[in-house]
């Protein structure tokens, strides 16, 4: 009688032992410390420029105002953590969770803005910044919603000569003070008094200051519009962020608020010339980012309510009809 033979495939090389063998343990041991091929050194790479970027961005090279551009934006820097992951991890890329380092350090830094401030207003000065957009084809529209906010004090920038008289005759009802000068404005509810421009270095007027008399007491507020971020500007944007901020630190007046769209976020490194001397707790107490540029799409925070000498019991931005920006609307002291 012929004796019967079992043949036995031999095992390809990837696959693994059974588990919990030594096989499988050496298998194990051996695919860790095999090397690397070329993706996983690129997606290595990529997890430590990522986290390198998110940690340090503002110590960056900023040659003609790339840094700063990197800086205003740098939170949607993040996005491509899981763009790069999903086909890193579709290809089986060892690499791949390398990528939970970047996404930690995003989750760090930004991760407290997404949460909620704890704070609530309830009375104190409720202020409110608007940049009225120079191409604004329904001015009347923005200026009702600006008033709608129920602020008590409004500065108002792009102000145009053909929007100057739509606002001064929407805004009347509610706000029987303001100023305007260049093209910068103000409005209040409150008396106004030691109004004056600021210099800025620009060569014509982007600012005005005046002193508000609240039921808190009296208010140094600031009106004011820095350059856009462009390469032929930023210079000019940083060094009207340098005056202003030399101007509020001589500012006699305990309590300051500056109004503006300052063309800078909050992350950007020139920005600290200002907050400084001016804190920027309204961005903080602000649900999420707050980003209020371009209306569309929001991606960027431009505008800004910085104060010292009062606190910020909460803040938020407000859709606005006509413009290009969003509102920040915040209430101080109370």
């Amino acid at each position: 009688m012929a004796r019967r033979t079992t043949r036995h495939e031999p095992e390809t090389a990837s696959a693994p032992p059974s588990c919990g063998t030594p096989a499988r343990r050496r298998w194990a041991v051996g695919a860790l410390f095999r090397p690397w091929r070329v993706r996983d050194t690129v997606v290595a790479g990529f997890a430590a420029l990522v986290s390198v970027v998110l940690l340090c961005h503002h110590l960056l090279p900023n040659p003609m105002g790339v840094g700063t551009l990197l800086d205003s934006f740098v939170p949607w820097v993040g996005l491509a953590v899981p763009l790069v992951a999903l086909p890193a991890s579709l290809a089986r890329c060892r690499a791949a969770v390398l990528l939970l380092v970047p996404a930690l350090v995003w989750g760090i830094v930004f991760g407290p803005s997404l949460l909620p401030s704890g704070r609530t207003g309830s009375g104190g000065v409720r202020v409110l910044t608007q940049n009225l957009y120079a191409s604004n084809t329904a001015p009347r529209a923005t200026l009702r919603d600006v008033s709608r906010t129920e602020a008590d004090i409004v500065g108002l920038q792009e102000i145009t000569a053909g929007t100057r008289q739509v606002a001064i005759e929407t805004l009347r009802g509610r706000y029987p003070h303001h100023t305007t000068m260049g093209t910068v404005g103000l409005w209040s509810r409150y008396r106004l008094t030691d109004v004056r421009s600021v210099d800025l270095g620009l060569g014509w007027t982007r600012a005005v200051r005046a002193t508000a008399h609240t039921p808190e007491g009296p208010m140094a507020v600031y009106v004011a519009h820095l350059p856009s971020l462009r390469p032929d500007s930023v210079e000019q944007r940083d060094r009207g962020l340098r005056r202003l901020g030399v101007a509020v630190a001589e500012e006699p007046v305990e309590d300051v608020v500056l109004l503006g769209d300052l063309n800078t976020a909050s992350t950007d490194r020139a920005l600290r010339s200002l907050t400084t001397r001016l804190p920027n707790e309204a961005d903080e107490v602000t649900g999420g980012f707050g980003f209020t540029w371009p209306a569309a799409f929001p991606a960027v925070r431009l505008d800004h309510v910085l104060s010292r000498g009062t606190s910020v019991t909460d803040a938020e931005v407000v859709d606005t009809r006509g413009s290009d920006h969003h509102a920040v609307r915040a209430t101080l002291g109370g």
